[in-house]
């Protein structure tokens, strides 16, 4: 059997990898398949915070890339872990075999200050909106492993944009998966923006249960070669 890569596992804001990834059981499926799964946590995610100097967008791709692995990858990201996952396969594509990204789309390339600011109060517990989204966030943010200043300060550092002259550089192959219900999408631009992508539509599925979505798991275990060996 070929030797395969190790998993990197990027989950989104104001959550962990924990809870995104081991809670809906993607670790312990990763390993039935004999492989590697790691999980990174962006800064002011997780049990281990980072210093302030990297909760900006632009620290942030910088201090995932320090925590990968030697040699070549397989990725799997939601949202601002996968839009990170981007940037790093953009810049150094040869480190990755296959990669999918999650809870990604439209939303990569148009960008709503408004929106942002209201995700960032809600995350900093100064927000007067009482919208799902916002409510949302207020809650992952008062979960113990999300250190609020710092991932308040992230939410307010400039932006790190992504273009599709960018995204042409991603050679490996590619899965995006989106729901249907996603405010993310739709993922047009974003898939035929990548050179060797393929696209998965996950049905009645919305951003934030997209990480529990089985077809969702079935499909990303099936793309990068992790299906479990029982």
């Amino acid at each position: 059997m070929e030797n395969l890569p190790p998993i990197v596992f990027l989950h989104g804001l104001a959550t962990s990898g924990s809870r995104t990834w081991g809670e809906n059981g993607w670790i312990d499926l990763a390993r039935d398949s004999n492989r590697t799964p790691i999980i990174i946590d962006l800064p002011g995610h997780g049990q281990s915070y980072s210093d302030s100097e990297n909760a900006t967008f632009e620290q942030s791709i910088k201090y995932v890339e320090s925590k990968f692995p030697q040699g070549e990858i397989d990725a799997v990201g939601f949202s601002l872990g996968a839009r990170t996952l981007l940037s790093l396969a953009s810049a150094s594509p040869s480190r990755f075999r296959k990669l999918v990204v999650a809870g990604v789309g439209e939303n990569l390339f148009t960008r709503d200050a408004e929106r942002g600011k209201r995700i960032a109060d809600a995350i900093a517990g100064i927000s007067t909106n009482d919208d799902p989204e916002s409510q949302y966030f207020r809650q992952l943010a008062n979960a113990p492993d999300i250190n609020q200043n710092l991932v308040t300060q992230l939410m307010q550092s400039p932006p790190v944009q992504l273009t599709e002259e960018m995204l042409a550089a991603v050679t490996c192959p590619t899965l995006v998966a989106l729901g249907d219900q996603d405010f993310a999408g739709p993922a047009t631009r974003l898939v035929n923006a990548l050179p060797n992508s393929s696209y998965v539509e996950l049905r009645g599925v919305d951003h934030f249960a997209t990480p529990k979505d089985f077809s969702f798991i079935e499909a990303t275990l099936k793309f990068i070669d992790a299906e479990p060996q029982w």
